[in-house]
């Protein structure tokens, strides 16, 4: 396998002349997983159905080993050597999970070392409709894995599972995936599973890769406001930038700066970057709290600022009303953007 197994460089997608996906680039490499994360619509899908060769590209190539594709050369999907697993699994009603698995398999022995890798021994001789959600799943993994593939694409794999399983069978994918030595490209529009998931996740809005970074990179360091507000809860406090660093309501901090900064920025806060203790005077009172189970979501209005949300301990309870005293307590720089800056 090549180093780089995939590479897209400047790739268009377009319907209708409507230009839906805007010169992405990027390369996937070697046993590889990139999450591709962003909102509906916002043109994932697009790039994973063309990588695919189930959309022509308007304009820009795509590389998948020695194949070169582009809107003047392309290749049939079956040529591509790429899986494909989608979020309505695909099965076929009619064949067991053995036949499934084995369809157009020329080496039926291939498809042993999936079936018992995935759990799926017990249901060998089952039929789809008899499986849950997560079963068949794991079957359509079997089946593109089965085939050797040079490259697995997931659509939104585990869009049609329950929250309790999406947690567990998410890892069981990766794993496998790393076990295979298969680079991927797993689209999601579920923030948690792209960060979870990739080794590098790239955040899309409206046709365009707006960041591409690992994802510690993307959350803590990302390259605007949206990439901040889409991976997460994002508060941003005005703060006066200096010497690279950063002074708010809540103290002096190092700076991390976008998009040209100061002297007036907006700094991003995330609910775990500060702390909340009870204090008089303080400088907030509770204005709401929301109870998640492991952790509490305060809602803090700041004497001399804006509201922010502090995220604590489930067993950290705190009064409505109540005087407290919020602290910044992270302790890498915190991203500054322009005041005013856009996007």
């Amino acid at each position: 396998m090549n180093q780089s197994m995939l590479a897209i460089r400047n790739l268009s997608v377009a319907y209708d002349q409507n230009v839906v996906v805007h010169e992405v680039d990027f390369v996937l490499g070697e046993g590889e997983i990139l999450s591709l994360v962003g909102p509906t619509g916002c043109g994932k899908s697009t790039v994973l159905r063309t990588v695919a060769g189930l959309e022509p590209p308007h304009s820009g190539e795509i590389l998948i080993g020695d194949l070169k594709i582009d809107r003047q050369r392309m290749v049939p999907p079956e040529k591509r050597r790429t899986g494909l697993v989608f979020q309505d699994f695909a099965l076929f009603p009619h064949l067991n999970v053995e036949q499934n698995i084995n369809f157009r398999l020329k080496n039926k022995q291939a498809a042993d070392r999936w079936i018992d890798m995935l759990g799926l021994a017990p249901f060998r001789h089952a039929k789809p409709q008899t499986l849950s959600g997560g079963q068949k799943q794991r079957v359509a993994l079997a089946r593109s894995l089965a085939h050797e593939p040079a490259l697995m694409l997931l659509d939104e794999p585990l869009s049609n599972l329950d929250a309790a399983l999406k947690s567990t069978l998410r890892w069981e994918i990766r794993d496998v995936l790393k076990t295979a030595g298969v680079p991927a490209i797993w689209v999601t529009h579920d923030q948690e599973e792209a960060m979870s998931i990739g080794d590098r996740i790239g955040v899309m809005r409206a046709g365009r890769l707006e960041q591409l970074d690992k994802p510690e990179a993307c959350f803590r360091d990302p390259a605007n406001r949206f990439v901040a507000s889409f991976l997460g809860d994002a508060e941003f406090i005005p703060g006066q930038l200096s010497g690279g660093e950063v002074t708010t309501v809540l103290g002096r901090n190092q700076a991390s700066i976008h998009n040209g900064g100061g002297p007036e920025v907006d700094v991003l806060l995330r609910p775990n970057d500060m702390s909340l203790t009870p204090a008089s005077p303080g400088n907030g009172h509770i204005a709401w709290c929301r109870y998640e189970g492991e952790t509490r979501l305060y809602g803090v209005y700041l004497f001399n600022g804006p509201e922010v949300k502090v995220r604590v301990n489930h067993e950290q309870e705190l009064a409505v009303d109540a005087t407290v005293d919020v602290r910044i307590i992270a302790d890498h720089p915190l991203t500054v953007f322009s005041r005013g800056s856009a996007g």
